[in-house]
């Protein structure tokens, strides 16, 4: 395992593109986001993505999350509406998930039976600068955790978790969730209030009402 130290405010290129060669070969890396440290890979790497799922003990009917660069690769790999991008524009990169129709580049393994996507754009400048080192976007689900224990910690992390390829350490992050909003409608649906705050969204409405 390469377990790397990177400045969250001033991050060493060098070192993100050397990791970001390692998830092109299929790795398996842990990095900090501006809500989590995430667990993620290359989104086309088949075998890569499995491994995710075996390490989370998701069933794959659950689609994982992937992160985009900007609101422009966004619409490479979802269907954007014109209100769907003003407020995706107005809110990221922040600590959102934006669920969104799928566009033909997402794999099918990555595809919900609706064929949507939960797309995010953290606001974290060591995630930013490595998914930009990228060719494809990043998987993001939460480091597998230890019963009721969210790992804040990436050198535990990197300890209980020794069979992950890279872990980037930007020093301890306090876990909170992301505010997912379904923008698939036109009007757009809270689905789980998390770290984003959604005071300037007035129209926004609670999936179920």
């Amino acid at each position: 395992m390469l377990h790397l130290h990177i400045d969250a405010e001033w991050p060493n290129l060098k070192r993100l593109k050397r990791v970001a060669d390692i998830i092109r070969e299929g790795g398996l890396v842990v990095y900090p986001t501006d809500t989590i440290y995430g667990l993620g890979c290359d989104i086309t790497h088949k075998k890569s993505v499995e491994r995710v799922y075996q390490m989370k003990g998701k069933d794959r009917k659950h689609p994982l999350a992937f992160i985009c660069p900007d609101l422009k690769n966004i619409a490479k790999y979802a269907v954007v509406s014109n209100a769907a991008y003003r407020l995706m524009k107005r809110i990221l990169p922040g600590p959102y998930t934006i669920i969104l129709p799928a566009s033909r580049e997402v794999p099918r393994l990555m595809l919900s039976k609706s064929a949507t996507v939960g797309i995010r754009i953290p606001e974290h400048p060591v995630t930013q600068a490595l998914v930009e080192q990228l060719d494809n976007p990043l998987i993001t689900t939460s480091v597998p955790s230890a019963g009721q224990v969210q790992f804040d910690d990436p050198g535990e992390i990197a300890r209980r978790l020794p069979f992950l390829d890279v872990v980037i350490d930007c020093g301890l992050i306090a876990p909170q969730p992301s505010t997912v909003i379904d923008l698939t409608e036109d009007v757009p649906r809270l689905v789980r209030q998390g770290k984003g705050s959604i005071d300037t969204i007035p129209d926004i409405v609670l999936v179920g009402e």
